[in-house]
């Protein structure tokens, strides 16, 4: 029965290798074609409208309205710092210009009476003067006081921090409770619809792309996902020490799932040019070892290593330094190929 059970093995054993002979993987004939070459850059993602808050007056925080992750609106009342040095210092100026307002009148009644009294002759001129000077310092003692009082209501109005956008809040640095001092920073607020990627890139690749307007797509490595760049700013400075120039590159309007502070990839496409490419899918990695399954002529698949450059700029091929040739055929499922190798047909001939 032994015999018997080994040639069964080895018949089953030949039908599924005739099975995975190769005519049921997908292949791709490569071709040489017009593509945009690109040069990536890291990136960081920043928010085009951002806010840090912080504190104009001295004060014991005694009021949050909102915590990190919050929805807001422009002027939605966020934080409250104790206002009684404040609202004490407003009620201090709005005595100061009711007593103002008090010698004001009654400068202007001296005035007045002395100006009548220099008519008639029973006054001199300096006593005229003398009584103008008094009512022209108690008006200027007025507006000061005036200026005063508005000065403090402004002071109290820094008690009370507003959201100066709609977006979200992106940190609480203070909790409730704690002391203010002016400068100390409060709050992040940021428009999640306005966002953009920032690098710097070396002077030399941006003058290699000409005069043209640059064109972008971003990458987000940690979701897979590519986005289109809406616009490409180039600041015009250079840094002295790096010699890189920053870029911004725009994010689409309302792109979701993306936060300030996260990686991306920005790849700067170039003119089109014709040259090889092989699909990502394609493409494996063993160790060090980059390579291709390549369709042979006798029929089965061979192992051939590949120098590939940066991913095109769609992101679903690399573009082919050496190791292929237009023309040839390239197994979509590495794996499969892998297992099939070189059929029994083709190992049998010469």
């Amino acid at each position: 029965m032994k015999p018997i059970r080994f040639c069964l093995a080895a018949c089953a054993a030949l039908l599924t290798l005739s099975a995975w002979s190769g005519d049921d993987i997908p292949t791709l004939r490569i071709e040489s074609r017009a593509t945009a070459a690109s040069h990536p850059a890291e990136a960081t993602i920043e928010a085009v409208r951002q806010a840090t808050l912080a504190a104009q007056v001295s004060g014991r925080v005694v009021a949050l309205a909102v915590d990190a992750g919050d929805r807001v609106r422009r002027g939605e009342l966020l934080l409250r710092i104790d206002a009684a040095e404040a609202t004490q210092a407003l009620a201090a100026a709005e005595a100061g210009v009711a007593q103002a307002a008090a010698a004001r009148v009654k400068a202007q009644a001296d005035y007045e009476r002395a100006r009548s009294l220099h008519e008639r002759k029973f006054v001199s001129q300096s006593v005229l003067d003398q009584a103008r000077s008094g009512f022209e310092a108690a008006e200027a003692q007025w507006r000061a006081a005036q200026a005063g009082r508005g000065q403090a209501g402004v002071v109290q109005d820094h008690a009370r921090i507003q959201s100066p956008l709609d977006g979200l809040v992106a940190a609480r640095h203070v909790e409730q409770g704690e002391m203010a001092q002016p400068g100390t920073p409060l709050l992040t607020v940021y428009d999640p619809d306005a966002l953009r990627a920032v690098t710097d890139v070396a002077q030399q690749v941006i003058a290699g792309f000409g005069n043209a307007p640059l064109r972008a797509r971003i990458e987000l490595p940690d979701s897979g996902r590519w986005l289109e760049a809406a616009a490409v700013t180039v600041l015009p400075a250079a840094d002295a020490r790096t010699h890189t120039v920053r870029v911004r590159i725009d994010l689409p309007a309302g792109t979701v799932g993306v936060v300030p502070g996260s990686f991306a990839r920005v790849h700067f496409i170039a003119a089109e040019r014709a040259q090889l490419s092989v699909p990502v899918q394609a493409v494996v990695r063993r160790g060090e070892l980059t390579a291709v399954y390549v369709a042979e002529a006798q029929g089965g698949f061979s192992l051939r290593q590949l120098r590939l450059g940066e991913r095109l700029a769609g992101g679903d091929a690399y573009a082919v330094l050496a190791g292929l040739r237009d023309g040839e055929i390239v197994a979509l499922d590495p794996v499969r190929a892998g297992i099939v190798g070189r059929t029994p047909s083709s190992a049998a001939k010469p």
